[in-house]
């Protein structure tokens, strides 16, 4: 037996049948409906081509829904299903769906308790649309089958007339995979979905999916704890931080002896940063007093280094009294 349908079968339900259907996943989709779909996890139900007029469909799990009251039905397929399409029309194209059908006696004529995969057969049109399904059937491909079509004349191009039609689902709470057709509502307030690549939550009050924003981090602020050298005072220092992004400016007011601008000078400590405000790697900051320019090299100790000055005054020096502004911004 290769379709197993768990809680179907009035007796008789195996320890295989159980441990293979997917029991335990239940997406809501209203207050008593279970939203049907394929269970992700490899390539669940691949369609593979293996004569004129066959498609072979792999193995994979998944949970049908019947009507509400008879509620949804966890299905298994573990071993591969070949289905065979009939000849196509002599004048139009038809669309045939490829689909998970359950059978049970109690809610439908058929007098059977089985799950099985079938093709249910589309109208042939000169528009041709996919069939519409009843209850207790779920649909996994649909396929294009081109008027005349039959083994004498070559069959059915699986390369082109393959519509994938899996959509997933998976336990209440989980983030529904991405599958075919987005156009359906969320069932709860701050259910979730991946909509290829992107994280949409579901609003209910909206009724509306919205791709998903991680909260905002506060803002962080200091303007203590930088450790100022020799040589050098301190007006004032600010760092702000926003995730992972430090900005500081800091100014300092040189009370040593006179740098001369070469422009490379010996290096020169300002200042160390406060721990948790240092850069992971050595990044380079900006110096100026607003007619003198140069730059400052920043360690990950938090160290600030004069190492080039480019003047500005008459000498191109930086001298005694001169306020050097020093900024930076990095990511940590």
């Amino acid at each position: 037996m290769s379709v197993r349908a768990a809680w179907l079968l009035p007796q008789g339900q195996t320890r295989e049948d159980t441990r293979l259907a997917p029991v335990g996943t239940w997406s809501p989709e209203t207050e008593i409906r279970t939203r049907d779909g394929v269970i992700p996890g490899g390539n669940p139900f691949a369609a593979t081509g293996v004569d004129a007029m066959s498609l072979q469909i792999g193995v994979g799990r998944a949970v049908v829904q019947g009507t509400d009251p008879q509620g949804a039905y966890p299905v298994a397929v573990d071993a591969p299903e070949t289905v065979k399409f009939a000849d196509g029309d002599a004048q139009f194209d038809r669309i045939d769906s490829v689909v998970l059908h359950v059978y049970d006696s109690l809610f439908d004529q058929n007098g059977q308790a089985l799950a099985a995969v079938e093709i249910i057969k589309g109208d042939a049109t000169a528009t041709p649309t996919a069939p519409t399904l009843p209850p207790a059937h779920l649909r996994l491909w649909d396929v294009r089958v081109p008027a005349g079509t039959s083994a004498g004349v070559g069959g059915i191009d699986w390369r082109s007339a393959l519509a994938d039609r899996r959509r997933f689902t998976v336990a209440a709470g989980g983030i529904l995979p991405k599958g075919w057709g987005l156009a359906f509502d969320g069932a709860y307030d701050g259910q979730y979905r991946d909509n290829g690549g992107t994280l949409e939550r579901w609003n209910a009050t909206t009724r509306t999916w919205a791709a998903y924003q991680p909260p905002e981090l506060p803002v962080e602020t200091t303007n203590s704890g930088a450790v100022t050298a020799t040589g050098w005072t301190m007006s004032s220092f600010d760092a702000r931080r926003h995730r992972r992004t430090v900005q500081f400016i800091g100014f300092w007011s040189r009370t040593g002896a006179t740098l001369p601008a070469n422009p490379n000078i010996a290096d020169t400590l300002i200042a160390t940063l406060p721990a948790g405000w240092r850069p992971t790697l050595t990044v380079e900051a900006l110096c100026s007093t607003g007619y003198g320019f140069g730059a400052a090299a920043i360690g990950s100790d938090g160290k600030v280094t004069l190492r080039s000055w480019a003047g500005g005054n008459k000498t191109n020096a930086l001298e005694q009294g001169e306020n050097v502004r020093v900024s930076a911004t990095f990511v940590q």
